[in-house]
């Protein structure tokens, strides 16, 4: 079968096997690594997309479910001329990231989550996590990655992921 879909913007297509994991294609045929394979079980979020801009864990999409689709990786996250996505910098900026490995898949996430809630309280951020696991930190800094983030777009009257706050 022959499957094709927009693959961070670009026209992509996979022969083979429907139900290889889209997580499998993005890491071994696209050599996109940022994409983790951890868990496999879809509970942990290391392996989180965008799937016509629905954030889900793509060790549990079969290749075949995004045919027609539009799917973005951490790699293809940011815009423009930007060479990280606002909530991407945030997290640097906070020293929120330790060994990298749910990074990704928290970016993903919440990227998706603050573009559907620019006003998004803390308590709201942190319930919005849930489904993504580390291991090295306590989830404050993160949380705190993406309220600075949300906070310093609505001060400059910017947007975040594409929505205007």
């Amino acid at each position: 079968m022959t499957v094709t879909f927009q693959l961070n913007g670009e026209d992509c297509s996979f022969h083979g096997d429907p139900m290889t994991p889209l997580v499998d294609i993005l890491r071994q045929e696209r050599f996109l690594t940022g994409t983790k394979a951890v868990c496999r079980e879809g509970f942990c979020g290391a392996c989180t997309v965008h799937v016509d801009d629905e954030a889900v864990p793509s060790c549990l999409k079969p290749i075949g479910l995004v045919h027609g689709c539009a799917v973005t990786t951490i790699e293809g996250l940011s815009s423009g001329n930007q060479t990280l996505h606002p909530l991407q910098a945030n997290f640097e900026a906070a020293d929120a990231v330790q060994c990298g490995m749910c990074f990704p898949g928290m970016v993903m996430s919440l990227s998706a989550f603050v573009r559907d809630n620019p006003h998004a309280s803390r308590p709201e951020i942190k319930a919005a996590m849930v489904g993504n696991i580390c291991r090295c930190t306590g989830y404050e800094r993160i949380v705190d990655a993406v309220a600075d983030c949300l906070d310093q777009a609505r001060k400059a009257g910017q947007s975040v992921g594409g929505i205007h706050v």
